[in-house]
């Protein structure tokens, strides 16, 4: 078998997934291959960039500023970008085969893990993950609907997401206007009755999972005072001997800034902001409508394991609270797709260093790999999807040298091409992103916003002039 890379026979590559990890992937397949390649990338939804649309806070615009490199990687002549199309429904696994020497998947974490309590899914009681795509303008999720009549709101985690989410229900209406937060999302806010959010984590202020920066933040909102319990800010003795013993310097500081806002006087603003440590909900409970009404905590301490790490186990002390709403916030998890070896208990695809694996022999599958959280799980920054890329596509390189990889039937780009568009006519091209992109910003301009959205297919469809 004559090995692709030349320039009548090129390396053909298909990404599955449109986020960071996918164009990471991309653009050092473009770098560190010795030989012509093509890539091919495939993502469900019109837009392209994942999580960097559709996760990241609306009020974070620099963070989104990343987008930027990967517009330099789509713009590249070897790169074809097919948006609206699903794998597993419009293109199978068999298809990908039959044009392409290597299929990566970078499909991301698209759905949230569960606390596993009592009345978790009562109404008004909501996935994280749901709210944070509502907000955000995702086409799935922009016909949601959130009962921001209550006063008091529970987010339960204290990682980024939890910390975007209280961020967002306590943001002034002005504030808000400076982000690019979905049109609905906004008005639907700016009448919201919400006066108190309480976050709640499991473990103490020095195992808190969001960053310093999310701290600060907090701090500075307009209308919201930003509130932490002095007896909660004060360390257990385990967390402080951690501390003493030369530990993290950055879990320092955000120990010192919590225990800093323990002393703060409120100011007074409309809304309070808190963050309850080491508790965790055992219940919720109903109202005579069926919606959440009550949640019972437990009490926490934490014990150091075998391996020296310290984790939290119930008390016998417990809390009762009203709340009106509840967003669970405790961790993304990866789905499985048609055909591809999956751990469920993980929430990842089977792999070893983003090979592909097969789950009866652990055998790598010949041209299968895997990159981003549906890899290693929902862990890292934006950022951290480069290195992980790297080390996936390092290896699809060895194995293309070796010889180990598929053989398509027809591997020629006109036939993906005409296999796409016949399975799926409402296909998007990144051309066609980028006339969507410049009416948002368009759009944004006019109303003195940076940007605003498209939520949904059929917008974008007509601004593109289709049916």
């Amino acid at each position: 078998m004559t090995k692709p890379g030349g320039s009548s026979n090129p390396l053909r590559v298909a990404i599955i997934g449109s986020g960071p990890a996918g164009f990471y992937a991309a653009a050092h397949l473009f770098k560190a291959s010795d030989g012509a390649v093509e890539v091919d990338m495939f993502d469900r939804l019109p837009t392209p960039f994942g999580l960097v649309r559709f996760g990241v806070a609306p009020d974070h615009l620099k963070i989104k500023s990343v987008t930027k490199v990967y517009e330099r990687t789509a713009a590249r002549p070897e790169l074809r970008f097919w948006g609206n199309v699903e794998f597993g429904k419009h293109v199978t696994l068999d298809d990908l085969r039959a044009h392409y020497h290597c299929v990566l998947f970078s499909s991301g974490s698209q759905s949230d893990r569960k606390m596993g309590i009592p009345g978790e899914d009562l109404a008004r009681s909501h996935a994280a993950t749901e709210f944070v795509a509502w907000y955000n303008g995702h086409p799935d999720f922009s016909e949601r609907t959130f009962d921001l009549s209550v006063e008091r709101v529970a987010v339960i985690g204290i990682g980024n997401v939890a910390v975007d989410v209280a961020r967002i229900l306590c943001r002034a209406e002005q504030e808000l206007l400076e982000s690019d937060i979905a049109d609905y999302a906004l008005a639907a806010l700016s009448k919201s009755n919400i006066k108190e959010v309480i976050m709640l984590g499991r473990r103490g202020p020095a195992q808190a999972a969001f960053t310093n920066p999310e701290v600060k933040e907090l701090a500075e909102l307009a209308d919201a005072d930003f509130c932490v319990l002095p007896e909660e800010a004060a360390l257990d003795a385990l967390s402080q001997a951690d501390l003493e013993s030369g530990g993290d310097k950055s879990v320092a500081r955000k120990v010192e800034l919590l225990q800093e806002t323990s002393r703060r006087i409120p100011n007074g603003k409309p809304k309070r902001l808190t963050i309850r440590f080491l508790a965790s909900p055992v219940e919720l409970l109903a109202d005579e409508t069926g919606g959440v009404a009550r949640m019972r905590m437990v009490k926490n301490e934490l014990y150091r394991t075998e391996n020296g790490t310290l984790r939290p186990r119930p008390t016998d002390r417990f809390e009762e609270m009203p709340i009106g709403l509840l967003f669970r916030s405790v961790g993304y998890r990866g789905l499985p797709l048609p055909g591809v070896p999956f751990n469920d208990d993980w929430g990842v695809i089977l792999n070893e260093k983003g090979r592909i694996v097969d789950p009866e022999s652990g055998d790598a599958l010949p041209g299968l790999y895997t990159s981003g959280w549906i890899k290693r799980g929902p862990s890292g920054v934006i950022g951290t999807n480069k290195a992980d890329s790297v080390e996936t596509v390092n290896c699809l390189l060895q194995d293309v040298a070796a010889g180990r990889m598929i053989t398509p039937a027809n591997p020629g780009a006109a036939a993906a091409e005409e296999l796409v568009r016949a399975r799926q006519p409402a296909v998007f091209t990144f051309e066609d992103w980028k006339r969507v992109d410049a009416l948002e910003l368009e759009r944004g301009a006019k109303a003195g916003r940076p940007r605003v959205k498209f939520t949904s297919r059929r917008e974008m469809a007509a601004v593109l002039g289709r049916d």
